[in-house]
């Protein structure tokens, strides 16, 4: 089967290892950034939400109308606007981008982060609203005719949008989330399943959760699966770990006396599933299979994709493909120096696992192996 890259639509060009030279939206290194990803092999982007960061979907839009080919994977909260008028909004922008457009709902792990834009519900309301949303935006999306609503967190009579997506029937929805309520709500209305990397066999399992919450939603296909990255390449495995170590040391230096890198996510006690996770599993240790390494994690409370793969390309390509053999087919990655690691990965990394990836298939096809499945449902 494919396998596509994902990587990070930045704004301006801090990260957790140094602060950001410029405004929170700059343009130039927007587009530049992007354009990268374009350029060196990358399928798609994503532009992140925050409560008091830029809105991504004018980000996404004026990346949309620069480039031709590089797909766009909009985040969105659905705390923060109807859901009529968010399908509109991803509609608007499939249009501007040609078809190029993927929407990743945010469901919110945590409460405060929330607040700050009114969200006052507990995370199971906010699973719960999510997946009502979900569905109100498919159906705006492939409805002719107007239509009614009257469900537990939104009621409307008689819509119909005139704007339709040029993806038919629908552009893609992603989502993701560790929790059993985050399975739940995935499993039934995604397209594309997130996880955060973990060590193989915690993926597995994760795996065979989506799944059997796809099942017990009643459904024949699941969610593609994606996990996410941070990884730290040199020449050589000396080199990769010694930048390694100075990747966690400048983390460090920012985040000495407890000060939290955004205000987005504390650096201890972190409310949602995923991230207390991580934090599990670097306490276990900081090694595991062929390069997946915690500390970067450790040091950042868990916030978000935070674990690493270390090594040269060559290593960190055959980590990646043991994900692939697990089944998974999307692989995120964004390195800390944004633009830098974006061409090094692009270039040193990507062609690899395509070229691996092509290998396997080419095999399985002539043997009559099938591909490894992530989707299957049965059992």
């Amino acid at each position: 089967m494919p396998v596509e890259f994902l990587g990070i639509g930045g704004t301006h060009d801090g990260s957790e290892t140094h602060a950001r030279s410029g405004g929170v939206f700059d343009k130039e290194y927007t587009l530049r950034l992007a354009r990268a990803h374009e350029d060196f092999g990358w399928d798609r982007v994503l532009f992140a939400y925050g409560s008091g960061s830029p809105d991504p979907a004018q980000a996404a839009a004026y990346v949309a109308t620069k480039l031709d080919t590089l797909q766009i994977l909009l985040a969105h909260r659905p705390n923060v606007s109807y859901p009529t008028f968010a399908a509109k909004t991803f509609a608007s922008l499939d249009q501007i981008s040609g078809g190029r457009l993927t929407v990743h709902f945010i469901t919110g792990g945590n409460d405060h982060e929330q607040q700050r834009e009114g969200d006052y519900l507990t995370k199971d309301q906010r699973y719960d609203r999510t997946r009502e949303y979900i569905q109100i935006v498919k159906r705006a999306w492939t409805s002719p005719e107007p239509f009614d609503h009257e469900g537990e967190y939104y009621r409307f009579a008689d819509f119909v949008s005139d704007i339709r997506p040029v993806q038919q029937p629908r552009p893609n929805v992603s989502f993701g989330g560790s929790s059993p309520a985050a399975y739940a709500a995935g499993g039934a209305e995604a397209d594309i399943y997130c996880l955060w990397g973990e060590p193989l066999a915690q993926t597995a399992e994760q795996i065979e959760a989506v799944a059997e919450a796809a099942k017990a939603a009643g459904r024949t296909e699941v969610p593609r699966i994606q996990v996410a990255f941070r990884p730290i390449i040199a020449p050589t495995e000396e080199l990769a770990w010694e930048k390694a170590y100075r990747t966690v040391g400048a983390i460090k230096e920012r985040t000495a006396g407890g000060q939290p890198l955004t205000r987005r996510h504390r650096l201890t006690d972190p409310e949602n599933t995923g991230s207390q996770r991580l934090l599990e599993i670097a306490e276990r240790g900081e090694r595991f299979d062929r390069a997946l390494w915690t500390p970067t994690s450790a040091a950042t409370g868990g916030a978000g994709n935070s674990n690493a793969l270390v090594g040269t390309p060559e290593t960190v390509a055959q980590a990646l493909l043991d994900y692939y053999d697990l089944g998974i087919d999307i692989l995120s990655a964004r390195g800390y120096d944004m633009l830098g690691d974006t061409i090094d990965f692009g270039r040193h990394v990507i062609p690899i696992v395509r070229e691996e990836v092509a290998k396997r298939d080419a095999e399985r096809t002539a043997t009559g192996t099938p591909a490894p499945d992530a989707l299957a449902v049965d059992g």
